[in-house]
């Protein structure tokens, strides 16, 4: 036997905001049913389990043990653009000259994730 992943859970400050942001990140809505205020909130992926956001009292303290890696649909660069406008924030480079490498952003809430290469950039530096 083995355990399904159900969610990821996010301790977060306000649930329906931060949910708002990774919702206009993955182009995927929020659950129906989630309204302002409430204290738990759901972004439906597409596939796999969903985000889920706890409100919770206390801020977050120390970097994050725990992030999401995003593969974008077009090129790493122009997402981070994207994402930087949608009101993320740049942590740091690890981006090569050859086009390899990723980078780190931070959502609202200063929760780290990465920003690696499209498919189609990996397949590039590969071949």
């Amino acid at each position: 036997m083995v355990s399904v992943l159900q969610n990821v859970a996010i301790d977060c400050a306000n649930a329906y905001e931060l949910a708002r942001f990774w919702s206009e990140v993955t182009g995927r809505p929020m659950h129906p049913d989630d309204k302002p205020g409430d204290a738990e909130v759901e972004v439906l992926l597409a596939e796999g389990p969903v985000l889920h956001f706890n409100q919770v009292p206390e801020p977050k303290q120390v970097k994050n043990r725990l992030h999401l890696c995003l593969r974008p649909e077009t090129t790493r660069d122009d997402e981070i653009e994207r994402l930087l406008g949608l009101g993320a924030t740049f942590v740091s480079d690890h981006r090569n000259p050859d086009g390899t490498g990723w980078a780190i952003l931070a959502d609202p809430e200063d929760n780290e994730f990465c920003v690696l290469r499209s498919a189609e950039e990996r397949a590039r530096t590969e071949a």
